[in-house]
């Protein structure tokens, strides 16, 4: 799995890198100066209408200062450039995708990795548990193995006093069988040379009972001894039967040892494993963490790309502001209420029709029926086509040269804002709308932001 990702990342980084040579070298001065060239031809036979229309603008004393060829190249300009920029907006959003599923594969490889850290842990404590079985099991097997020493040694001491008390047995044993060999072969003539040379029957008495206690005496010691070679025997077989228990106890140990080690030897292994189970999970993710990094270093020079791109449309937007801009070079405007040219209120101060206050008229009334057309007095952008409760419909052009006609008291609108005019389009209908007496369309024209006399542009 890791081989395909890794090819994978590999393949997506080389077709996005060639992407961004291929989108830089489209944003290159050289290239557009190249498009420009290849578009000119088309231009060039439009120069007729070209020169047409600054004819017009000549005529009606407004026109922009950049031909519309220029004009017409910038828009285009700006436009490619909006789209390189949406391309490599597109472009670090797939960067930004692909580094969070890296992200995604680290957090995975941190969790399994945390969770092999857990059990050797686990493991870790069951090895010391483990050691500690197998410790105590060698402190048991050496003690046990002086104990069985001892039990030796004691057999060892044991045998000899069984060896000792044998002899003596058998040596007294000995003596008695000689006593009592001679006694039979003395027989009868012993007893009586006893009796007859008894000088009294208390003397007889005497030797009598003196032959009976040593009878007695070696039958004594005989029993005794027989009594100390049983006890020795005893004694012997005792300390045997316990060094076999011993013995017995030392193979269990030693058994329950072999079984530690092989334990402890198992979980070494397992603990080796899973220690180097870690360390490909540790490469793994110091492998996607450098990942990271190269997305982190392409979405930075994707941001610088598009923060250029960006420059690029603010430099191109002023241009096109610059080449668009409209130049009023004077001369005459178009009357914007044609047919009717009677004035029933000039600029200048007055008498309020609906305030009775003495004000200043900031513009011509045109008296005029409702519904009659309104025309632009000149070429221009209309900046504003709305309604207030003063000037009713309304109707603000800009021609350039920050000269603005304004049209008031419309009774409907024919344009928006934002829109291109040329002088003597209809823009909208005369009426009384807003504060109005009557129908009129009322004319103003504004001079650097302030009003100024219209008479001086319609005259």
């Amino acid at each position: 799995m890791t081989g395909l990702f890794r090819k994978t990342k590999y393949g997506i980084i080389f077709v996005l890198c060639l992407f961004l040579c291929m989108a830089q070298f489209s944003f290159l001065p050289g290239t557009v100066a190249y498009a420009d060239e290849d578009e000119n031809d088309d231009g060039n036979e439009e120069d007729s209408g070209d020169n047409k229309e600054e004819d017009k603008n000549e005529e009606n004393n407004s026109g922009t200062s950049g031909s519309s060829s220029e004009i017409e190249d910038i828009k285009r300009q700006i436009e490619e450039s909006k789209e390189a920029k949406e391309k490599a907006n597109e472009t670090k959003q797939q960067l930004a995708s692909g580094m969070a599923d890296v992200q995604q594969v680290i957090g995975s490889l941190e969790t399994e990795k945390n969770n092999v850290v857990t059990y050797v842990a686990t493991l870790d404590a069951a090895m010391e548990q483990i050691q500690d079985d197998l410790d105590a099991i060698n402190v048991s097997i050496s003690e046990n193995e002086v104990q069985i020493e001892d039990a030796r040694r004691a057999i060892e001491k044991a045998e000899a006093a069984l060896d000792e008390a044998e002899r003596v047995r058998q040596e007294e044993y000995e003596n008695i069988k000689d006593q009592v060999k001679f006694m039979y072969l003395a027989g009868r003539s012993t007893f009586l040379e006893i009796l007859v040379t008894a000088e009294s029957v208390s003397d007889l008495l005497n030797r009598t009972h003196y032959i009976s206690k040593i009878m007695d005496y070696d039958r004594e010691k005989l029993n005794e001894y027989a009594e100390a070679v049983r006890e020795a025997d005893e004694a012997r077989q005792f300390l045997e039967e316990n060094k076999a228990i011993l013995e017995e106890k030392q193979a269990a140990l030693e058994e329950k040892q072999a079984e530690a080690e092989g334990k402890r030897d198992d979980m070494s292994t397992l603990i080796s494993a899973k220690e180097a189970e870690i360390g490909q999970y540790n490469a793994e993710i110091g492998s996607k963490e450098e990942q990271i990094k190269e997305y982190e270093q392409m979405i930075a020079q994707q941001d610088a790309e598009i923060a250029a791109i960006e420059q690029a449309i603010k430099q191109q937007q002023a241009a096109l502001a610059e080449a668009s801009r409209r130049v009023y070079g004077g001369g005459k405007f178009v009357w914007p209420a044609p047919g009717y040219t009677r004035i029933s209120d000039d600029f200048g101060m007055r008498i309020h029709p609906t305030l009775g206050v003495q004000m200043m008229h900031n513009g011509i009334d045109m008296a005029a029926p409702t519904g009659s057309p309104i025309l632009a007095a000149a070429d221009g952008t209309v900046i504003a086509a709305s309604y207030s409760g003063t000037m009713g419909n309304y109707i603000m052009i800009d021609h350039g040269s920050d000269i603005i006609t304004v049209y008031m008291h419309a009774s409907s609108l024919g344009v928006s804002a934002g829109q291109e005019v040329s002088a003597g389009d209809r823009i909208g209908s005369v009426g009384s709308t807003g504060r109005s007496t009557g129908p009129h369309l009322h004319f103003g024209v504004r001079k650097d932001g302030s009003y100024v006399n219209p008479w001086s542009y319609l005259k």
